[in-house]
């Protein structure tokens, strides 16, 4: 017993001198909430019927030859792409990973979780998922682990430089639009109360995070869900059109959330600060002019066609339903968009003005020094 208790305490100072010297150099660390849109393979190890683990998924994605990571897409996600431009040279693990506790010190941790929502009760019909409450209580062990490796006053510091991104809400919204489920389905509230019930919870999560630390935030705004391919197919749309209904109670939630933020900045600032990002107005960008971005192909998935079920799959030696060039396409399968959409607004996020990132951009933020 005591050689075991030996053998813990020289393996936490050898986490701790390497943190004293590997520290000041990290030029990027992320805390990565969510949903889909930016899972690193959590989903992985979990029991769900929201996986990402087999190809073609992850085909385009460099770092693992191609092979299936758990992202939800063909590469990167939007939160990797922003990480690279900011100098990070290694992805945030998976929190549910082997060892992703102690890769915290260095570099941060995702907490993401496909089929995840802001409600708890959001994306059930999967089984398996992470819901947004749960993330948090995550990084509250993550950073139990941080304070006993660093102490509390180095966790702190760390944590101020930091940059914590919360993506998620479109579980949510899809949940609520979808027909009802006979002998499941309950009485729905109405959208007013649907949207403000959604910002309710995500604030306070957020102040959990605030409470715990963090003081750079970026909230990503939910896109124009009427336009997936998913919600067109479900309303019979013809291509080019999009559910306005879906649209209309995303940009209702999108303004509330704008506000939510713009409060809690002025509450709170200068101590931290909260970066509002638009990606309905950035993603519409590209449906409405997608041939100036130099796609073909703004309405059909690459991967898994435009029809029920939508499967994404690779069956023996071909990709079935896998479009040719997968750098054409808006959409990767009914749900995500395609690495080569997601660089377009990472872009817009990082370096865009305040139409696009309120009340600074995402680089800036990486720049922001608080009080």
């Amino acid at each position: 017993m005591e050689t075991l208790e030996i053998f813990r305490c020289f393996i936490k100072v050898i986490i701790l001198v390497l943190s004293l010297h590997v520290l000041p150099s990290i030029s990027y660390t992320s805390f990565v909430f969510g949903d889909s849109l930016v899972d690193a393979g959590n989903n992985n190890y979990l029991f769900t019927l929201s996986k990402a683990d087999s190809p073609p998924y992850g085909i385009d994605f460099k770092p693992s030859g191609g092979r299936p990571t758990g992202r939800f897409t063909n590469g990167r996600t939007i939160s990797d792409i922003v990480g690279e431009a900011l100098g990070d040279e290694s992805f945030p693990q998976p929190y549910l990973a082997p060892n992703a506790q102690a890769d915290a010190v260095f570099r941060g941790v995702n907490y993401a979780s496909g089929a995840s929502g802001i409600l708890d009760e959001t994306g059930f019909l999967f089984i398996g998922r992470v819901p947004l409450r749960v993330q948090v209580n995550y990084f509250e062990q993550s950073r139990s682990y941080m304070v006993n490796v660093m102490g509390e006053n180095r966790t702190k510091e760390f944590l101020k430089k930091a940059i914590f991104s919360l993506t998620i809400g479109s579980n949510d919204v899809l949940n609520y639009v979808q027909p009802s489920i006979p002998f499941l389905s309950k009485d729905k509230v109405s959208s007013t109360m649907f949207q403000d019930f959604m910002v309710s919870n995500l604030t306070i999560q957020l102040k959990r995070l605030h409470e715990l630390g963090a003081r750079k935030f970026v909230v990503v705004g939910i896109g124009p869900l009427g336009c997936i391919p998913f919600v067109r197919a479900l309303n019979l749309l013809p291509g080019g059109k999009c559910s306005l209904e879906v649209n209309e109670l995303i940009q209702g939630y999108n303004e509330k959330l704008n506000v939510m933020l713009n409060r809690l900045n002025q509450e709170m600032r200068p101590q931290a600060i909260f970066v509002y990002a638009n990606s309905y107005d950035a993603f519409m960008r590209i449906l409405i002019n997608y041939p100036h971005y130099g796609f073909e192909n703004a309405d059909a998935p690459c991967c898994g066609g435009y029809f029920p079920p939508f499967v994404c799959f690779k069956w023996h030696s071909s990709n079935t339903g896998l479009c040719e060039d997968r750098s054409k396409y808006v959409f990767w399968d009914a749900y995500h968009p395609t690495e080569a959409a997601n660089i377009i607004v990472a872009k817009e996020l990082l370096d865009g003005g305040e139409s696009i990132s309120f009340p600074i951009n995402i680089r800036e933020l990486y720049n922001h020094n608080n009080s």
